[in-house]
């Protein structure tokens, strides 16, 4: 990458840090060996330095996977939550085969009322551990912070 930063949001996949001296990565977009599909977010138990191909196979170093679905047409926004709740049931299914249970989240622009009821009646049976509507800065900082606090 050019010493010029202007467009790092660009060629980021993740951002890491550390938690009580634990270190912390969360990257987007990544295809994941336990599920054998794309998820939107993955925070690791781990530095970005140890995030191997190989690490990324350990079901124990997942600590939350997340899916993002940021279109913000009202009309599609059932369309959205399916695809992503499809996906999320996916993902447990996947790591509950491997006897691994990280948090799952949802974070969405466009939530109808009727979704957002099915997301709120998941987020009480546990089914879901963590949601937020994208075009809330509230409800943004607030899964920011829950998944920083990880």
């Amino acid at each position: 990458m050019s010493d010029d930063e202007a467009a790092i949001e660009l060629d980021l996949n993740g951002l890491s840090w550390t938690v009580d001296g634990k270190p912390r990565s969360l990257v987007y977009n990544l295809t994941v060996p336990v599920v054998r599909n794309n998820v939107d977010l993955c925070l690791f138990d781990c530095g970005a330095d140890d995030l191997t191909k190989e690490m990324r196979t350990n079901p124990a170093v997942y600590l939350a996977l997340g899916e993002l679905k940021g279109g913000i047409d009202p009309a599609g926004a059932d369309e959205h939550w399916k695809t992503a709740d499809s996906a999320l049931v996916r993902i447990k299914s996947a790591f509950a085969k491997h006897k691994a249970k990280p948090k799952m989240f949802f974070v969405g622009a466009a939530v109808a009322t009727k979704t957002a009821a099915e997301i709120w009646a998941m987020l009480k049976k546990g089914d879901l551990d963590n949601a937020a509507n994208l075009t809330d800065d509230n409800q943004l900082a607030a899964i920011t912070r829950w998944l920083c606090c990880l």
